[in-house]
C-alpha cells in the first residue's frame, strides 16, 4: 500500500543507451533497526515515533540522477491515527559521521488517518515520521484569537466607515488608513472563517494565497503611509500640497493591491504545494517558504523605520527654525507619532511570531496573539477616537441622531392625537386625577 510517483523522462535518463529501470522496494521489519531515534531533529519533549514501512527509491543503470521534478510518495500508516500529530517526511542521510533520519529536501504534501503523501526532490531510502507532542493547541490561546479578532473586526469596520464618512478628514492619509483597514478586516475575517479548513486541499491553498495577499497588501499599505509621510515633512515649506497628493493617487493603488499580487503570483507558480500544510491553511515551513510573506515585512518593516527617522529628524530642524505653532508642522508631528505607534503594533507582532522558540515560546505566544488580535483597536483607537476631529463629528452625528429620534417620536404622539382631536371623558392628563364615584 506504498507508492511512488515519478515522471518517465527521469527514468529514460536522456540519451542512456540500452534499458533503463526503477527500482520501489518496501522493507517490511527495517523500521525496528533504524527507528525514529535516529531522526536528527528530534524534540526531547515530544514521543517520535515511526509510523510507516521504510522504503527505498532507485533509478538504473545511473545511480545519481537529477530529478526534473520532485517524486510523490504516498505511504500507509502502520498505525491509524488522527491528522493533528506532527509528521515528518524524512530520508536516510548518510555523512562521514554517520547516519540519521533528515527532512532535507522532503516535505508533507498531505495526511490523513491512514495515509501520508510526501514529495522528496531526489532519491533515497524514506519513511514518515510521527510525533505525539506534548505543545497541544492551548484553549485559552483559541479564546485571546476569537475574541480579539472579533473586537478587532467590529473595530477596523467602525474605523472604515468613519475614514469614509467623515468629511473633515477626509485626505490622501485617510485614504491611505481606509485601504490599510479594509485589507485587515478581509485577512482577519478570512483567518476566523478559513485557517482551519484544511480539506479539500485546493480550498486550503487558495486560503493560504489569499491570506497571503491581505497580509503583504496590508503592509505595502503601512510602507506608502510611511513614503507620504516623508514627502508631506520634506515639502513642508510648500504651501500647495497638490503635487504630493497627485502622486500618491497615481501610484498608491497600483504600488498597494499590485506588488503583493506580483509577489503572492511569483510564489504560487514556484510553490503552489507549500500553500496550506496538514492542520492550517498558511504557508509551509519546508524550504525556507514562509519567507515569501517574512522577508517583505521585515524589508517594509525597515524601509519605514529608516522613513520615520528621516520625519522626526526633518521635524526637529522645522521646529528650530519655526514657531512650534505652526499648526501644519504640528499635524505632522502627531502624524509621525501614530505611524510609528502603528509601525511598531503592526510590524513586531510578527517579529514576536519569529521568537516562538526555546524556553519563552509560551510567553510570546501569548504575546504574539493578544497584540495580533488588537490591531483593528489599535487603529481605531488612535486614528479616530483620539482624533479631535472626529470627536466633534462623533458629537455632530450622535446630536443629530438623538433630535431625529425625538422628532420622530413627537411626530408620532401628534399623529395618534390628530391636528382636531379633542379629549374623551375618559382621557387623564398630566396633573389630572381621574376619580371614581
Amino acid at each position: 500500500m506504498n507508492s511512488m510517483d515519478i515522471r518517465c523522462s527521469d527514468i529514460i535518463q536522456g540519451d542512456t543507451q540500452g534499458p533503463s529501470a526503477i527500482a520501489f522496494i518496501s522493507y517490511s521489519s527495517l523500521g525496528n533497526i533504524i527507528n525514529a531515534t535516529f531522526f536528527e531533529e528530534m524534540d526531547k519533549k515530544d514521543q517520535v515515533y515511526l509510523n510507516s514501512q521504510v522504503v527505498s527509491a532507485a533509478i538504473g543503470p545511473k545511480r545519481n540522477v537529477s530529478l526534473s521534478k520532485s517524486v510523490t510518495l504516498t505511504f500507509q500508516h502502520v498505525k491509524m491515527t488522527p491528522s493533528t500529530k506532527k509528521v515528518f517526511c524524512v530520508y536516510w542521510k548518510s555523512t562521514g559521521q554517520g547516519s540519521q533520519w533528515s527532512r532535507d529536501g522532503c516535505f508533507l504534501i498531505h495526511v490523513n488517518k491512514s495515509h501520508t503523501m510526501c514529495n522528496c526532490s531526489h532519491l533515497s531510502s524514506f519513511a514518515v515520521l510521527m510525533a505525539l507532542t506534548s505543545q497541544e493547541e492551548d484553549p485559552v490561546l483559541t479564546v485571546i484569537t476569537y475574541v480579539g479578532l472579533s473586537v478587532s473586526l467590529l473595530c477596523l469596520l467602525l474605523a472604515a466607515l468613519t475614514f469614509l464618512l467623515c468629511k473633515a478628514i477626509r485626505n490622501t492619509s485617510t485614504s491611505l488608513h481606509l485601504q490599510l483597514s479594509l485589507c485587515l478586516f478581509l485577512a482577519h475575517l478570512l483567518f476566523l472563517v478559513g485557517i482551519d479548513r484544511t480539506e479539500p486541499k485546493v480550498l486550503c491553498s487558495i486560503i493560504a494565497g489569499a491570506l497571503h495577499y491581505l497580509y503583504l497588501a496590508a503592509f505595502t499599505w503601512m510602507l506608502l503611509e510611511g513614503v507620504h509621510l516623508f514627502l508631506t515633512a520634506r515639502n513642508l515649506t510648500v504651501v500647495n500640497y497638490s503635487s504630493i497628493n497627485r502622486l500618491m493617487k497615481w501610484i498608491m493603488f497600483p504600488v498597494g493591491y499590485g506588488v503583493p499580487a506580483v509577489t503572492v503570483a511569483i510564489s504560487a507558480a514556484s510553490w503552489p504545494h507549500l500553500y496550506g500544510t496538514a492542520d492550517r491553511c498558511w504557508l509551509h515551513l519546508d524550504q525556507g517558504f514562509m519567507w515569501s510573506f517574512l522577508g517583505p515585512v521585515c524589508a517594509i518593516f525597515s524601509a519605514n523605520l529608516v522613513l520615520f527617522i528621516l520625519v522626526f529628524w526633518i521635524l526637529k530642524r522645522k521646529l528650530s527654525s519655526l514657531n512650534s505653532e505652526v499648526s501644519t508642522i504640528q499635524n505632522t508631528r502627531m502624524l509621525a507619532f501614530k505611524a510609528t505607534a502603528q509601525l511598531f503594533i503592526l510590524g513586531c507582532t510578527w517579529c514576536l511570531g519569529l521568537l516562538q522558540v526555546g524556553p519563552a515560546a509560551q510567553v510570546m505566544a501569548y504575546l504574539f496573539t493578544i497584540i495580533n488580535s488588537l490591531q483593528g483597536f489599535f487603529i481605531f483607537l488612535v486614528y479616530c477616537l483620539l482624533s479631535q476631529q472626529v470627536q466633534k463629528q462623533y458629537q455632530k452625528w450622535f446630536r443629530e441622531i438623538v433630535k431625529s429620534k425625538s422628532e420622530s417620536e413627537t411626530y408620532t404622539l401628534s399623529s395618534k392625537m390628530g391636528p382636531d382631536s379633542k379629549p374623551s371623558e375618559g382621557d387623564v392628563f398630566p396633573g389630572q386625577v381621574k376619580r371614581k364615584y
